[in-house]
């Protein structure tokens, strides 16, 4: 076995979240899940099969993010995976819908950060052993960082 990292090349503006999931019916409902949230996010989502013919399957309303997802899943190559790139919105605005999809067995990560996805390779495939999501932490926030992510939160219409 062999262990690898593969970074996730982000496009400007964007946010990911890339998960596990185990049906080929799985491109179809995250595109439900994401069209319908009532929020106006340009998306593109891929999903990688993991039996049969083993394609990378895909959906979105725009088509640079979805050929995005394509690609970078493709580098990826990990069976019953799916990457998800938004813009316009927040994983935060359907984060629960897609964790509450049936064929989703977890969500790796939600994020706008540089990530890197850890893997194992066998002879079989490869497997997600983890994800960085980010950078380490450089200390412990002070009052006055306290003050300015709240003013933050609100000033993004998350906290009133």
């Amino acid at each position: 076995m062999n262990t690898l990292s593969v970074k996730i090349d982000l496009p400007a503006d964007a946010n990911l979240i890339f998960g596990h999931s185990h049906f080929i019916k799985t491109a179809e409902d995250l595109y439900e899940i994401l069209v319908g949230s009532g929020v106006a996010l340009k998306f593109g989502l891929a999903f990688s099969e993991a039996s049969g013919p083993c394609l990378i399957r895909s959906d979105g309303n725009d088509d640079e993010l979805k050929k995005k997802a394509e690609r970078e899943l493709l580098k990826i190559s990990v069976g019953h995976s799916f990457l998800v790139f938004i813009k316009s919105g927040f994983p935060i605005n359907v984060l629960n819908q897609i964790k509450n999809c049936p064929e989703v067995c977890r969500v790796f990560c939600a994020t706008a950060n540089p990530v890197e996805v850890i893997l194992a390779e066998t002879e079989q495939g490869r497997a997600v052993l983890g994800v960085v999501d980010g950078s380490k932490p450089k200390g412990v926030e002070t009052a006055e960082d306290v003050v300015k992510r709240k003013e933050f939160l609100r000033k993004i219409g998350y906290k009133r």
